[in-house]
């Protein structure tokens, strides 16, 4: 093959894969910093994009919330006071907090809106741990579920959390660990959760967890103990038996007042007080009656 042939074949296997510029690049695409000190995220475009472009860099958190930071080149409204775009497309925050944790998206527009790129950095504010909350029954029957909970919300990067028992650390995979194949316990280190689907009496301990990520040292909680007993079937017996008591009692005593007089008789009903009552007579038998009067007495 000539070399204009290989020529050619180059640019047509270009074309065929799409390299055609329009590219928007990042330096560096995973940024962390301290809370509250300053940071650069860089944003740069390829030169077929133009030199009128619109720029506009958008900021998603941890939570899925999207908002824009700069919007036609400019920063909005509020990050106007500790933010500045320089060398066209790049931002620079004079401090960042916690809530800045998230992914930051450039994007680029030709000057004739007929080309768009974007590229996405993700930026990390360091927040050590804090002491995290935590959840511990303090009572559980044998057999029943037990579910502790173990939470630090404040801490950048998210942390993983560790359980301890009686001051023993908790593996995350008990079955794979030596002294730990007969445990039964799920414990899931992203969530915090531990969980004891069917608690035993040698379950009975004290637990606290410790919150750990790469900003800080680890926090963790106060210990708090969980005891798993019996269900007690002679407790519940007892109480049984003293209900019935009680209700025996209550109809004895019932039977008692009523045998003496204690309770008041029951009154009659109305339909038997009036029972000899006849509604007074109509206007003729009034006179049917006063006539009667004066012939009684002549007979007299």
């Amino acid at each position: 093959m000539t070399v204009r042939g290989v020529l050619w074949l180059l640019l047509f296997s270009g074309a065929a894969i799409g390299v055609s510029g329009y590219t928007v690049t990042t330096s560096n695409a995973n940024v962390q910093v301290e809370e509250n000190k300053g940071v650069d995220l860089t944003c740069a475009h390829s030169g077929d994009f133009g030199s009128n472009v619109l720029l506009r860099w958008k900021f998603k958190d941890r939570k899925g919330s999207q908002v824009f930071v700069v919007h036609d080149g400019k920063p909005t409204a509020p990050y106007a006071n500790r933010l500045t775009v320089y060398g066209g497309s790049n931002l620079r925050f004079t401090t960042v907090t916690r809530k800045d944790t998230g992914v930051y998206t450039c994007e680029i527009t030709s000057g004739d809106k007929t080309q768009v790129g974007e590229t996405n950095v993700n930026l990390t504010v360091l927040v050590p741990p804090s002491v995290p909350y935590c959840i511990v029954p303090s009572s559980v029957t044998t057999g029943r579920t037990a579910t502790m909970y173990c939470s630090d919300e404040s801490a950048s990067p998210p942390p993983t959390y560790k359980w301890y028992k009686n001051n023993v650390l908790l593996p995350d995979n008990p079955s794979n660990v030596a002294g730990f194949k007969n445990a039964t316990y799920r414990l899931n280190p992203k969530t915090g959760v531990l969980e004891f689907p069917a608690a035993a009496k040698t379950d009975t301990a004290d637990y606290y967890c410790e919150s750990v990520n790469s900003a800080g040292p680890a926090q963790r909680c106060r210990a708090m103990k969980m005891e798993v007993r019996d269900l007690n079937a002679g407790g519940i017996a007892a109480g049984v038996i003293i209900a019935l008591l009680l209700v025996a009692l209550l109809i004895f005593a019932i039977w008692f007042a009523k045998k003496k007089g204690y309770l008041p008789a029951k009154k009659e009903s109305s339909s038997k007080m009036n029972a000899s009552y006849h509604p007074p007579p109509s206007g003729d038998d009034v006179s049917t009656t006063l006539s009667f009067i004066p012939l009684a007495d002549s007979l007299l």
